[in-house]
């Protein structure tokens, strides 16, 4: 074996149920910590801090903080934008690095103390956390949304995945009442094995109809219990190293994993101009490239983890690789983001040291994907007990076509897609429609309470809608 193969040999996690809880600074430095002494790695010789962006609080120096604390001096730093993909980037780089002999170790870590944010907030208080940044650097995505979407008030997740879910539902001719059924047959086994889960936030198993019909919803057709759950205590770290240095520490080789192939991939940034609303070519793309460079393929796996934030992400990665939503193997290895914890960008991580630790204590092959903004980015990784394969990089394998988008129109058009916005109380607020109109593709509102719950009750994809526009915002009805 080349020496400088890299070999992930640390891993920590960490849940705290108790709120208020420490900062997010304190978490990085705890999992830091653990993660390097399962690595048998002193801290200060870490060659590399990298770290996942937090929402939870805006740091002055957030990498030179930690190694502050950590009393390192790493060669190599990084800090990520926002983007669930975000620590597979991270790990993937660190590991490229490694492989090209320009380090020995990188730690990734990353952690979010949202649910201890929220605790503050309700009691009136503010977060009392150091080294605020002064003044506050804007928030750490890629790119905005477009004026378009925010217009439209299309910008949180709880909104956009819906639409793609109306879209494949309709697209296969799958009625409402049955994509219900089905998505609560695939994600109450998710609930059992957050439930065996010591790190998961929430620990009960619940039955398919509790899912679908036991909560209110978020955006229609997704209920609270099925959507991730953001306002979490969670943080976790990896740490990676060349087997050579493994070797040094004394690592067993049954304490080392492998990444032994990995892909990036976008589809069209912004949703409504994608061919296809309810399909992802970039995710088989991913997958293919990160199957193809590690050698093995969908069958070899011995466990598997899809990024599951919605529903519509798990079903989109199911039928670009071919997997039925029911394998024997499950979908998680963690329970996924609506039970083990969706602390904002820093999942992958949880699941990457869960898969870790499974292929430690039992040989063999695991999948972990990740997904970005609005089911945008992709990431596919293969990890193993054994070594082998190549390690890809994040250059996209995929990006597709666009639909032109239309901004003020008037005119009849045809639905592709939908959603019902609800609020904290339950109650339907607006709807938001992706209409097929002259020239392209179109955003409007509804705003009619008979026609929400007409939306809610019904098939409204392919239904035609008259639009009207004051400049800014287009709005439907029928």
């Amino acid at each position: 074996m080349d020496p400088r193969t890299p070999c992930l040999i640390g891993i920590a996690q960490r849940t705290i149920r108790e709120q208020p809880g420490p900062e997010p600074l304190d978490l990085w430095e705890e999992v830091a910590r653990a993660a390097a002494a399962d690595a048998r790695l002193p801290v200060e010789r870490l060659g590399s801090i990298q770290v996942v962006y937090t929402d939870s609080w805006q740091y002055d120096s957030p990498v030179g903080r930690l190694a502050e604390r950590l009393g390192a001096t790493p060669r190599h730093r990084a800090y990520s934008k926002v983007s669930g993909t975000a620590p597979q980037l991270l790990i993937g780089a660190a590991a490229a690095a490694i492989a090209a002999g320009e380090l020995e170790s990188a730690l990734v870590v990353g952690a979010e103390a949202l649910a201890t944010r929220r605790a503050y907030r309700m009691a009136g208080e503010h977060v009392p956390w150091s080294h605020p940044a002064v003044p506050k650097p804007p928030y750490g995505w890629e790119r905005p949304p477009h004026p378009a979407a925010l217009a439209h008030g299309l910008f949180l997740p709880a909104h956009t995945y819906p639409i793609m879910e109306t879209a494949r539902r309709a697209s296969l001719g799958v009625g409402v009442e049955e994509e219900m059924r089905e998505r609560g047959r695939m994600m109450a086994p998710m609930t059992e094995v957050a439930a065996a889960n010591p790190y998961a936030w929430r620990r009960t198993a619940r039955t398919p109809d509790e899912l679908v019909n036991g909560d209110r919803f978020v955006g229609w057709p997704y209920t609270r219990n099925t959507v991730a759950v953001l306002e979490v205590d969670q943080a976790a770290a990896v740490v990676l190293a060349s087997s050579r240095l493994a070797d040094r520490l004394g690592v067993p080789q049954e304490g080392r994993v492998y990444l032994r192939g990995w892909a990036y991939a976008e589809d069209t940034w912004e949703v409504a101009a994608r061919p296809r609303l309810g399909s992802s070519p970039a995710i088989a793309a991913a997958a293919e490239g990160a199957f193809k460079r590690s050698g093995l393929g969908l069958g070899d796996m011995d466990a598997l983890d899809l990024y599951s934030c919605f529903a519509i992400a798990l079903r989109q990665a199911c039928d670009a690789i071919g997997l039925d939503p029911l394998d024997r193997r499950g979908l998680t290895v963690t329970g996924g983001l609506p039970y083990a914890g969706g602390p904002a960008s820093d999942y992958v991580l949880h699941s990457t040291a869960t898969m870790a630790g499974l292929l430690r204590a039992q040989s063999g092959h695991g999948l972990v994907s990740g997904v970005g903004m609005h089911l945008t980015k992709h990431t596919y990784a293969v990890w193993s007990s054994d070594p082998g394969g190549r390690l890809g990089s994040a250059a996209p394998v995929f990006v597709s076509e666009e639909v032109p988008l239309v901004g003020a129109c008037e005119g009849v058009g045809v639905v592709a897609g939908y959603t019902v916005a609800h609020g904290r109380d339950g109650a339907a607020e607006r709807g938001v429609l992706v209409v097929e109109v002259a020239g392209g593709r179109a955003y409007a509102v509804v705003e009619e309470g008979e026609l929400l719950i007409d939306a809610e009750g019904r098939e409204l994809v392919g239904q035609e809608v008259r639009v009207r526009s004051d400049g800014k915002v287009n709005v439907a009805t029928w």
